[in-house]
């Protein structure tokens, strides 16, 4: 019996490398640029969009590019690894229009996925609210019906994409405070009547991409802006989140490459007592440990991306132990490149810094790492 060889597919690898070359030439001359001034990268989104890059996972039914989870995870590693807030295009996109591909009617996913998919449009994402962020069951964003309509009322925070996107998956509750019952899924357009945003937050890292709160004022929805049907919300928020916490974790994993290729960099070159740093064991074993634990991350992100794709039945035990692991690991890897550079490891001149201000946000997002060990507790619990 021969042994079958583990290794990606020859049309992965080939994306790989289109995505890293774009990423090389396009987006790391001005990762610097874009962390200092806090700026939404209208070029770095023209050149995503020219490449098919910012929303791959459309499927070619609604005009994408049709690439599945593993493709999505490796778009976004690849940017990762150079700009944190540049891969949150295609990570955001993913996230807003999942909840249309997992349960929105073809009406609904013709209407709004191939503006995505063209780049005229950017789909964001609101589950989380002031008291409701990992409680989100217990959001108090209501709607109620009026006659074939709804009316929307409450507030949405920590929105990425916010006041860049065009569409807004929006999760509402028609009973608030009887948890998941009642939740349902809407689309929210940036120019409804009553819909406004709070300020851009002034945030540790992920500066060029902006998260800001949504205000929703007697917003009023048509019927066929619903996903699914009425209060099929939170089940379509959870199926959400099991495949999207795989992008997240491929994030991580770009990130936490991006600030090793510094250290390998930093260290080969930086000189003390007469040699490279990375003569001397101490530096070598950290590095060792790295990009060991890189390693580890990104096969289990691919594995549950790869799971994913074929909808096994582990997949939420997967999404978060990819999240989890492949974002500890980010952070963790990056405050150890700092350490390698030293000084300059703290200031601006080099990466390093921006790297670890980067990685922490994946720690939080789309569930704390604290919710996803309860989630992978409850899976392996029964």
């Amino acid at each position: 019996m021969e042994a079958g060889i583990y290794a990606l597919p020859e049309e992965y690898v080939e994306l790989q490398s289109a995505v890293r070359a774009l990423a090389r030439d396009k987006i790391a001359p001005r990762a610097a640029e874009i962390d200092a001034k806090g700026e939404f990268p209208w070029d770095v989104y023209d050149a995503l969009v020219a490449s098919g890059f910012h929303a791959i996972h459309i499927p070619e039914e609604y005009d994408g590019m049709g690439g599945d989870n593993l493709a999505s995870a490796l778009v976004v590693e690849e940017i990762a690894r150079v700009c944190g807030s540049s891969s949150l295009i295609p990570a955001v996109n993913k996230l807003g229009t999942t909840p249309l591909l997992v349960g929105a009617s073809h009406e609904v996913k013709a209407r709004y996925l191939p503006e995505v998919a063209s780049g005229e449009a950017m789909f964001s994402y609101g589950l989380s609210e002031p008291e409701a962020g990992s409680d989100a069951a217990s959001m108090r964003t209501k709607v109620t019906r009026d006659g074939d309509d709804w009316i929307l009322n409450g507030n949405k925070r920590w929105i990425t994409g916010a006041g860049i996107s065009k569409y807004y998956t929006v999760l509402a509750t028609a009973d608030p405070g009887t948890g998941p019952k009642g939740i349902t899924a809407f689309v929210v357009h940036a120019d409804d009547e009553g819909f406004t945003l709070g300020a851009e937050e002034n945030k540790l890292g992920i500066k060029g991409s902006p998260t800001r709160e949504l205000y929703f004022d007697n917003v009023r929805l048509p019927a066929d802006r619903m996903i699914g049907e009425v209060g099929e919300g939170w089940k379509i928020a959870m199926k959400t989140l099991d495949i999207t916490r795989v992008t997240i974790g491929a994030q991580a994993v770009g990130m936490a490459q991006g600030a090793l290729d510094v250290a390998l960099e930093y260290a080969q070159e930086r000189k003390q007592f007469g040699k490279a740093i990375s003569d001397f064991q101490g530096i070598q074993f950290m590095l060792a440990d790295m990009a060991m634990q890189i390693e580890a991350a990104r096969q289990l992100v691919y594995h549950a991306a790869a799971a994913s794709d074929r909808g096994d039945a582990n997949v939420t035990f997967l999404g978060s132990a990819a999240k989890c692991f492949a974002s500890d690991t980010a952070m963790k890897v990056a405050v150890d490149v700092v350490q390698v550079l030293g000084g300059y490891g703290y200031v601006k001149d080099y990466p390093a810094e921006r790297f670890m201000r980067d990685a922490k946000i994946t720690q939080i997002y789309e569930g704390t790492n604290q919710i996803q060990r309860l989630v992978i507790a409850r899976q392996i619990l029964g």
